[in-house]
């Protein structure tokens, strides 16, 4: 029988599992301690636990991760991380510098089914969703076998894949990564990256506080239908009804990812009818300049159109930060992900 892979598992369910072998639960939050904080890589690792417990759960489960395939570093300092799955397939990672920290962006899935035009991501096509231990253990990977990662103290969901069109893996992942017997991470250091899925924002938002940003790129519904497929189905009316009810608790707010592509969406016209239509809406603004790719069918705006665009917006009171662009020159920033051994 094909042994378990113990890092697929929350900590209820390894509760379960180490019940069902007729141990105690609290050795699970050990073992979670272990493989997350220690990065365990064997059973064997784990000393707290008796030889002949590591013996007995070695033979019916077992520890797998994401290989580390190849490291990049951008000219500024911005670290693109390649992974190898078990099945041989490819993802990616990037890790972030901030001010005496780093920030992780994670994958959560293979490839892409969403389209976006403005994405290499999208034009991977979907090959299937990641496992929790497979978007887990991007963070452990990173954190024990790269210097950087010990600085880690924020965490993206905004690599690779839509991240709410693997719901049920995300939320255990996540539960890992905030539990204080995994990777420890507050929730207000999680956030995750949304194209639109309007059901599952108010699915989340029942489900799990953490962070939310909502990738809109359009005022109207014509322009963001001809970027982004979902909204066909997820049209902005609907998309921002769910957005009201996502809870952000505190002085949390929600974040609205806008890239700035000039002659589709960059105007100052275009950013008046965006204040206009947020209005009411408790939220800051994340202004991406487009990061264009070889092949790509748009231009990157220039530092002009970004700073007209967001002085319309600052004018109507938003908080509007412009996201420098980190790790181009290696294709690492927004929207140009790909999963491509170079």
């Amino acid at each position: 029988m094909e042994k378990r892979n113990i890092t697929d598992m929350s900590l209820e369910e390894l509760e379960g599992f180490i019940a069902h072998m007729g141990k105690e639960k609290y050795r699970a939050r050990q073992i979670m301690k272990w493989l997350y904080q220690h990065g365990a890589a064997s059973f064997d690792e784990m000393t707290t636990l008796s030889r002949a417990f590591r013996e007995e759960i070695a033979g019916s489960a077992r520890i797998g991760r994401p290989a580390i395939e190849e490291i990049q570093t951008s000219r500024d300092g911005t670290k693109k991380v390649l992974f190898k799955l078990e099945d041989g397939l490819f993802i990616e990672s990037v890790l972030i510098p901030g001010k005496n920290h780093w920030t992780a962006c994670l994958s959560t899935q293979a490839g892409c089914a969403m389209g976006c035009r403005f994405c290499l991501t999208a034009k991977q096509g979907f090959k299937r969703n990641l496992k929790p231990s497979e978007i887990t253990g991007q963070m452990t990977q990173m954190q024990f076998h790269i210097p950087e990662g010990l600085m880690l103290k924020n965490i993206v969901l905004m690599g690779m894949g839509e991240p709410l069109a693997n719901y049920e893996n995300v939320l255990t992942a996540i539960g890992i990564i905030t539990s204080d017997h995994g990777l420890g991470f507050s929730n207000r250091k999680v956030t995750l990256s949304t194209c639109g899925l309007a059901p599952m924002i108010e699915k989340l938002g029942t489900d799990i506080c953490i962070n939310l940003a909502v990738s809109l790129n359009a005022h109207d519904d014509e322009t963001r239908s001809s970027l982004m497929p979902v909204n066909k189905t997820y049209p902005i009316e609907t998309l921002l009804k769910a957005c009201r009810t996502y809870p952000m608790p505190g002085r949390r707010m929600l974040t609205f990812e806008y890239i700035l592509i000039p002659g589709v969406n960059a105007s100052p016209r275009d950013a008046e009818k965006l204040a206009r239509l947020l209005k009411g809406i408790r939220c800051k603004l994340n202004l991406i300049p487009y990061n264009a790719y070889p092949g790509s069918p748009f231009r990157a705006p220039t530092d002009e159109e970004v700073s007209a665009f967001q002085q319309v917006v600052l004018d109507h009171h938003y908080t509007a930060i412009i996201r420098s662009s980190r790790g181009g020159d290696i294709l690492a920033a927004c929207g140009q992900l790909s999963g491509s051994r170079q």
